[in-house]
């Protein structure tokens, strides 16, 4: 068998004599070269591809990944055949690249504004650069703890940075207007700084220290939250501590060595400058105001001082109605809890990376001819529509399709500025005209930015049901899989449930079997051998390997009734043969039947009849009937599972249409039976369980921070007191522009 290098080697291999003459296997059959599965497809824009996927190992980054791919391209191109093309179909670090663009650009952008908003207040350039010169220190600082742990410069770290921008400025600026106030009040700059820093530097670290103790527990999040959010939290942690230490040390030597003197102006009220925010009186603004600085100057101060003198009135009514006040206050927090329960949840919200999948599923039982002809009716729909690039359309079983009757499609969009639909209204433009194809479903879905568990079902959010009874199991799976699909604000809503596919059972006759002398093992063998695809031998190339397959022709694969007509080598006159029998399989056409299953070549003779077997019909020894059943059989945890999947509606929640789900699951499912959230679901309803227990343990972390600090039990509830109304001002802000 060395020599068998392929189809045609096998052509002339002898496997019997007849009537002194040598049998080759051309003469019993075909022999080709094909591929492994022919019963597994890949198509793009129409033409026949193969594709490959590359994954990166974990802690790899895919940018640099996909780099190092791109740069091994044209060697490959160049050992390849002209008539064959390597191309690139999907390259997931574009849509990195282009949100880390956009993160940055809004990096530059908070830093911009803030620069701006400090020269508003101080209109001193001077002044301006210090505590902007406090950004780019800390910033870098940062960059510098990321490097020594290992981050790099993705969305969440990039989005760290730009939160903390506010924050890294807030120190600094404290510590310059304390300076500034006493050299208003007739301090030199050197005095000033030395004396202002030393009496705000404790402020400085409480508010520091508060802050990084926002994002202890989140340090401690478990899954994939954690995951997610330790990145977060370390970077702006860090950022946070590094502005602190900033501003106690780099902003008072700036400012004793960049801010002019202020000579003392004295004023009314304790001859303090009005711009040290106690305001003025409206008789007094005026005179207050120095002669020598510009218009601009002066009507800006103006602003200011109105600014303050509200502030000053509403601070007085506050002060004159405390227990209206405390009263206000605990309503807020009441409805800031009430909000907190009321508002939309969701978690990971989709964008737009110019791609959709879709996953097709026909009728249980269709041939792989008939299912790759229906998806390249619906392969035509969705090219027709103008803001798709490219089709690549998959039919047959494989990693991501589990049944010979479903197949999956990746269509690929015009970048976003090229087209005036986003992803979702390209989606439903395409659901109604793809819900016109007979004999085909198709459900159509946004990716994910991150596949969290689950299996790959026809839609993103999955309930799972698991019973010790299958048949029970699938009947209450179908009866809540009606009442889901009734519900308005959820769509796509279908099941892995595959229960009516067409299969033909051999039951056999083993009485009438055993007195032929044919065995159920040589029964099994012999459908085996036909339509089992069995290897019965391995060919080693050079540098791949290539199995043989042996199963019969493709025409009696689709005819039911050509099963009966298999005959199996009878051993009823095995008396004395040996133990070893030789089992033959052959379909009978309109040839005349075989008398001898074996005979010897010329010159030899039979040693023992016992080896002359008949061939007997599988119809004689058994009997063939058609009936449905299980496509698939799923498990989850040993037990029988089956998996209902749902799509949302635009403007619905994950929350509330989990909490939906669940309602129908507890009125329509027996106690046996018993209901899971799967993927997304799951640990969008897990990260809700620890929000709360989140949010509780970083205000008790901020108040024992505080409490040892200010060495008070009292000041710490001060200090947190505005927590309800920041609270309710986000909470309301979601609201207004309809986010989760």
């Amino acid at each position: 068998m060395a020599s068998t290098k392929n189809a045609d080697a096998y052509r002339q291999l002898i496997v019997a004599y007849r009537n002194g003459a040598p049998v080759t296997l051309k003469e019993l059959g075909d022999i080709v070269d094909s591929v492994e599965n022919n019963r597994l497809a890949s198509r793009y824009n129409g033409q026949q591809v193969v594709t490959l996927t590359v994954q990166r190992q974990p802690g790899t980054n895919t940018v640099a990944v996909v780099d190092a791919i791109k740069n091994l391209l044209p060697a490959f191109r160049q050992q390849l055949p002209a008539s064959i093309k390597l191309d690139v179909l999907y390259d997931r670090s574009e849509s990195i690249r282009e949100s880390v663009n956009d993160v940055q650009l809004s990096l530059l952008l908070a830093i911009a504004l803030v620069v701006l908003v400090i020269f508003l207040f101080l209109r001193n350039v001077r002044a301006t650069i210090i505590p902007t010169l406090a950004l780019p220190t800390s910033i870098v600082f940062t960059f510098a703890v990321m490097y020594l742990l290992g981050f790099s410069l993705d969305n969440l770290s990039l989005m760290a940075l730009t939160l903390s921008v506010g924050f890294v400025v807030d120190d600094a600026v404290v510590m310059l207007e304390n300076i500034v106030r006493r050299m208003e009040d007739g301090e030199g700059a050197m005095e000033a700084a030395l004396k202002g820093s030393r009496e705000i530097g404790f402020t400085i670290i409480s508010m520091t220290v508060s802050l990084v103790a926002v994002f202890i527990p989140v340090l401690f999040l478990s899954g994939i939250l954690g995951r997610l959010f330790r990145e977060f939290a370390i970077t702006i942690s860090v950022a946070i501590l590094v502005s602190g230490f900033v501003s106690l040390s780099l902003t008072p030597m700036l400012c004793s060595r960049l801010l002019k003197a202020i000579g003392h102006r004295g004023h009314h009220g304790g001859g303090r400058n009005p711009t040290v925010r106690e305001g003025a009186n409206e008789t007094d603004e005026t005179s207050a105001l120095p002669a020598e600085r510009g218009k601009w100057w002066q009507k800006s101060e103006r602003a200011y001082e109105w600014l303050v003198g509200g502030y000053r009135w509403t601070l007085q009514l506050v002060l004159e109605h405390r227990a209206l006040t405390m009263l206000i206050c605990g309503v807020l927090f009441l409805v800031t809890i009430a909000l907190f329960y009321v508002i939309p949840k969701g978690f990971i919200p989709n964008d737009d990376t110019s791609r959709i999948v879709g996953y097709t599923e026909a009728a249980e039982g269709i041939s792989f001819e008939e299912m790759s002809r229906h998806q390249q009716q619906i392969v035509d729909i969705i090219r027709a529509n103008p803001n798709v690039v490219g089709v690549l359309s998959t039919v047959g079983q494989s990693d991501v399709s589990a049944a010979t009757n479903t197949g999956n499609i990746l269509i690929l969009l015009k970048p976003l500025t090229q087209r005036k639909q986003d992803v979702e209204a390209v989606i439903a433009d395409l659901r109604p005209k793809l819900g016109g194809v007979p004999g085909m479903r198709i459900d159509l879905q946004n990716p994910p930015l991150v596949q969290v568990g689950g299996q790959v079902t026809k839609s993103p959010y999955q309930l799972t049901l698991q019973g010790p009874d299958r048949n029970e199991l699938y009947a209450n799976a179908t009866t809540l899989q009606k009442k889901i699909a009734a519900l308005p604000q959820l769509l796509d809503v279908t099941s892995d449930i595959q229960i009516k596919n067409p299969q033909l059972n051999v039951d056999i006759d083993r009485d009438k079997a055993s007195a032929l002398g044919i065995t159920a093992q040589q029964i099994e063998d012999t459908l085996n051998n036909a339509y089992g695809t069995r290897q019965i031998s391995t060919i080693y190339a050079t540098s791949n390997e290539y199995e043989v397959i042996l199963e019969v022709k493709p025409e009696y694969q689709q005819d039911p009734s050509a099963l009966g007509r298999l005959y199996i080598h009878s051993t009823a006159a095995a008396s004395t043969s040996s133990q070893s029998t030789q089992v033959q399989s052959a379909l009978v056409q309109s040839s005349p039947a075989v008398v001898n299953s074996y005979q010897p070549p010329a010159g030899q003779t039979l040693t023992s009849q016992a080896t002359q077997g008949r061939l007997i019909p599988l119809s004689t020894v058994a009997t063939l009937s058609r009936s449905v059943g299980p496509l698939l059989v799923n498990h989850l945890g040993q037990l029988p599972s089956a998996t209902i999947s749902f799509n949302l509606r635009p403007g619905v929640s994950l929350s509330a249409a989990t909490d939906q789900v669940q309602s129908l699951a507890k009125q329509t499912l027996p106690a046996t039976i018993t209901t899971s959230f799967q993927g997304t679901a799951q640990i969008f309803q897990a990260s809700l369980q620890n929000l709360t227990l989140l949010l509780l343990v970083a205000v008790l972390v901020i108040y024992l921070i505080l409490g040892i600090l200010y060495e008070s039990f009292i000041h710490p509830f001060t200090i947190l007191s505005g927590l309800p109304s920041a609270g309710l001002g986000a909470l309301l802000t979601l609201l207004v522009f309809g986010r989760e």
